[in-house]
C-alpha cells in the first residue's frame, strides 16, 4: 500500500507539472488581459503616458516581460514557496482571496453531496429491487430529469417559482438588505435562506447520475449467483440487500464520490454565478472574465490538484470496500 501510494504521488507530481505548464501557456496566450485593459484605462487620463508605455510598465511590474517558458518557471518557483502573487482584479494576495471565498463553496457542496447520497442511493436500491414497477419508472424519470436538465435552466426555474411567484427567497446574493441589523441567530437564518435554492439546484442536478449508477450496479449484483445462494440459505431479504448486494455495488459509487472531491472545494461556477454566491466558483469566473492571470492560474492548478487527489483516494478506497482488489 505504501509503495503504491508513493508511486501514485510521484506520477501525480509529474502530471501536475505538465498540466500547470499547459494552463500557464493558455493564460499567457489569451487575446486580452487585465494588464492591457488597465493600460488602456490609464492612458486615457489627462496628461498620461501612452498606451504602449503603460503596457510595458505594467508587464514589467507583473512579470510578463519575459517569454512563456521563463515566465512559467518564475511562477513555478514562487508557487513552490506558497507565493502565488497578487490578484489583479481584487488587489489582494491570491491566497488571501482564496481563504475568504472557499468556505461558502465548501458549505454548499458538502450539504449538496450529503443530500445527493442520502437521496440517490436508497432510491437506486429501491428501484433495483422493484424493477419495472411504477416506483422504478418514477425514479428513473426523476434521475433522467436530473441528468438532462441544464444547471442554468433549472436554477432559473427555481428562482422564478420560489423568488418571483412565491417570494420566499431572494433572487440572488448571500445576505439580505437588513443583514447588519439582525442578531447572530437572525444572520445565520438569513444566510441559510439564501443558500436554499443553490443547494436545491446542486442536489437535484447531481442526484440523477449517482441514482442511475446505484440502480444499474444493484441490478447486476442481484442477478449474481452468490445472491441466489444467500437467499437459498434462508438469509433475510434485508441482510441480502444491505450487506451482500450493496457492498458489491460500492466500487462504482466510490468512483463517483472520489470524483466529487474537486466539486467540494472548487465551487459550482454556474450555480454560484447565477445566484451570485461569493464562493470560489463565482470568484474564479470573475477572475477569468477580467483576465486575472494570477488568480485564474491558482484556481486552475487547484482544480488539477483536487482531481488527482480524488482519483488517488478512490483507488485506495477500492481495496477498502472490496477485499478482492489488491493494489500494487
Amino acid at each position: 500500500m505504501r509503495k503504491y501510494v508513493l508511486k501514485r504521488l510521484l506520477i501525480s507530481v509529474g502530471l501536475l507539472f505538465f498540466v500547470s505548464l499547459i494552463i500557464y501557456i493558455l493564460m499567457r496566450s489569451l487575446p486580452t488581459s487585465y494588464v492591457e485593459a488597465q493600460a488602456r484605462t490609464l492612458s486615457m487620463r489627462p496628461g498620461a503616458k501612452s498606451y504602449t508605455d503603460w503596457l510595458l510598465q505594467l508587464q514589467q511590474a507583473y512579470g510578463l516581460d519575459v517569454g512563456i517558458v521563463p515566465g512559467f518557471f518564475r511562477w513555478l518557483s514562487n508557487a513552490a514557496s506558497g507565493n502565488f502573487g497578487d490578484s489583479w482584479a481584487f488587489n489582494v494576495p491570491v491566497t488571501q482571496k482564496f481563504t475568504e471565498v472557499i468556505w461558502d463553496s465548501f458549505i454548499l457542496a458538502s450539504i449538496a453531496l450529503f443530500l445527493q447520497v442520502m437521496i440517490s442511493i436508497p432510491l437506486g436500491i429501491h428501484a433495483a429491487r422493484k424493477q419495472y414497477s411504477r416506483s422504478d419508472y418514477a425514479i428513473t424519470v426523476f434521475a433522467l430529469l436530473g441528468i438532462s436538465l441544464p444547471t442554468f435552466f433549472f436554477a432559473t426555474v427555481l428562482k422564478l417559482i420560489f423568488s418571483v411567484w412565491l417570494g420566499w427567497f431572494d433572487l440572488y446574493g448571500k445576505v439580505g438588505r437588513d443583514y447588519m441589523q439582525l442578531d447572530a441567530f437572525g444572520k445565520f437564518m438569513d444566510v441559510s435562506s439564501h443558500f436554499v435554492l443553490p443547494i436545491m439546484t446542486l442536489t437535484i442536478i447531481g442526484v440523477g447520475s449517482l441514482m442511475r449508477y446505484t440502480r444499474t450496479n444493484m441490478l447486476e449484483v442481484l442477478n449474481a449467483d452468490f445472491i441466489r445462494t444467500a437467499r437459498a440459505k434462508g438469509l433475510s431479504e434485508r441482510r441480502v440487500i444491505n450487506y451482500h448486494a450493496f457492498r458489491n455495488t460500492l466500487i462504482p459509487i466510490v468512483t463517483i464520490l472520489g470524483g466529487s472531491l474537486p466539486g467540494l472545494f472548487a465551487g459550482a461556477l454556474i450555480t454560484e454565478t447565477l445566484f451570485q454566491i461569493p464562493g470560489i466558483g463565482y470568484t474564479g469566473y470573475q477572475a477569468m472574465v477580467s483576465g486575472d492571470i494570477p488568480f485564474t492560474m491558482f484556481y486552475m492548478v487547484f482544480l488539477a490538484v483536487l482531481t488527482l487527489l480524488g482519483t488517488l483516494i478512490a483507488d485506495i478506497l477500492y481495496a477498502v470496500v472490496d477485499p478482492r482488489v489488491r493494489i500494487r
